[in-house]
């Protein structure tokens, strides 16, 4: 509830009496003034109600008249005058002079001190300052649920809260939203406008008076990047509340400006990157130049991952899914924290490599990834094995090398049938020199390699057979003891 004179009038512990000024009651009284200065109006600034006694007026009363026009032309909303304290009651000049002026004149009894009025505007005030921040803060509220729908519903529900019409343009002062809808005609001739908001920088703002009322525009941004406008047009001058409610949805249409612009530019890396590494794009193409300086620079690496982490890749990173797979693109020197913060999970990181041999990066990637199995860890590809082992050192080579040397798995002297097996390949079927490795007799190894020709169905002679056994061997991880 405002603070207005005809809220004072209805205060019943008041007490007060209005003798002139009937016909506008509800005018707001913005504080309470004593003085009985015969022209107090230097110290004023308009809106007051002003109380006096005219204790200066016992040795003879002024010319009420021309103090009253003093205080209608400060427009002060009402003057007070305290009865009993000198005078029994309002002289009847003043109150002739408040009709003439058209200046509300109140009746103050004795019984009413004037500071039990300056207390009660002082509630009053604050009672309308707290009701304003409870509007201000559910419209806020409700301006950040409207952001869950997209930037058109924060601009239709400002210009509801406001009475206003609102403009969100883009930052060439095109109209991407106008509320209602038939304000989009009034972007033509904010031009100007939107030119010094430009050159002024992302802080700035510009209000101006038109013949509609007042119009307001700031710029909308992220960083140094103004990445639209929002235009308000009112009937009149925004007050606090008003101001910190387009401050609010200022706030929240950058924020999603810049996620729109980010998903957008977000989807051509990840068509960039698929591009590429399906082979469906040349960045080598004499006519790609352009292209290539948008790329991370040469050498590359390729990562491969189960998904994507909560961080959004940064400048030079580009990300895409593949086959189920979170593949990413960075220069070679990337650290290994900016990946983790991209990718999710275990790991796998190609060799660096140019742009030519990105299949061969990508396949590379794949494989250090299967080689980091169910680990939250990042495996590189030149940290495996190479040529054809490393090949076969995948979790698919770990099982063919389970199933050809099961036989020697089930036995309960599996350790020391394995440890022979690889020791008597290594030496090329040497008796001496593998038992010599194993510190065995030599008749016990021929022991051991006999249970294992009867144990395994293939032929030991064959070279074949001896090579998917020794390979097998080495996927196991078997060393010789």
């Amino acid at each position: 509830m405002p603070p207005t004179l005809g809220a004072l009038l209805r205060t019943p512990h008041l007490r007060l009496s209005l003798l002139a000024g009937q016909e506008d009651p509800d005018r707001r009284v913005e504080w309470v003034a004593v003085s009985e200065l015969e022209d107090p109006t230097p110290y004023l600034e308009g809106g007051e109600l002003l109380l006096t006694t005219g204790v200066r007026w016992a040795g003879g009363v002024p010319d009420l008249r021309d103090y009253t026009r003093r205080l209608a032309r400060r427009r002060i909303t009402a003057l007070g005058f305290g009865v009993g304290v000198v005078l029994e009651e309002t002289p009847e000049p003043l109150r002739r002079a408040a009709d003439e002026y058209g200046l509300a004149l109140v009746e103050v009894g004795r019984e009413t001190p004037f500071i039990a009025v300056g207390k009660e505007v002082s509630r009053l005030l604050a009672k309308e300052e707290y009701e304003g921040l409870s509007r201000a803060f559910a419209a806020q509220r409700g301006l950040t649920r409207a952001a869950l729908t997209g930037a058109p519903a924060i601009v239709d529900l400002l210009a509801r809260d406001l009475g206003a019409w609102v403009l969100l343009l883009s930052a060439d002062g095109s109209v991407r939203h106008a509320a209602p809808a038939s304000a989009a005609g009034r972007a033509a001739g904010l031009g100007p406008e939107l030119d010094r908001l430009r050159d002024a920088g992302t802080r700035a703002s510009v209000s101006l008076t038109s013949v509609g009322g007042q119009v307001s525009a700031q710029p909308l941004a992220t960083g140094r990047q103004v990445r639209g406008f929002l235009v308000v047009g009112t009937g009149g001058v925004l007050g606090p509340d008003e101001r910190t409610l387009v401050n609010a949805a200022a706030s929240l249409l950058s924020l999603e400006l810049e996620r729109t612009a980010h998903s957008r530019t977000a989807r051509v890396h990840e068509g960039v990157l698929s591009a590429l590494l399906t082979g469906a794009l040349d960045p080598l193409h004499p006519g790609a130049g352009r292209l290539r300086e948008t790329l991370p620079a040469a050498p590359v690496v390729v990562a491969a991952a189960g998904g994507f982490g909560p961080a959004h890749p940064p400048e030079g990173v580009l990300v895409t899914e593949s086959g189920g797979r979170a593949l990413l693109l960075a220069h070679a020197d990337t650290g290994e924290g900016v990946i983790r913060e991209v990718l999710e999970g275990p790991v796998g990181v190609s060799d660096p490599a140019d742009y030519g041999d990105l299949a061969s990066a990508v396949s590379q990637a794949e494989r250090a990834l299967e080689a980091a199995g169910a680990e939250d860890r990042i495996v590189r590809a030149g940290d495996l094995p190479g040529g054809l082992l490393g090949l076969a050192d995948s979790p698919e080579g770990a099982r063919m090398a389970g199933d050809l040397l099961a036989p020697l798995l089930r036995e309960r002297t599996a350790a020391e049938l394995l440890a022979s097996l690889r020791a008597y390949l290594a030496a090329s079927g040497r008796w001496d020199s593998a038992a010599d490795t194993l510190g065995i007799h030599r008749h016990t190894l021929r022991y051991r390699m006999n249970r294992i020709r009867d144990l395994l169905p293939g032929d030991l002679d064959d070279p074949d057979y001896r090579v998917e056994l020794w390979i097998a061997l080495r996927v196991r991880g078997v060393r010789g003891r």
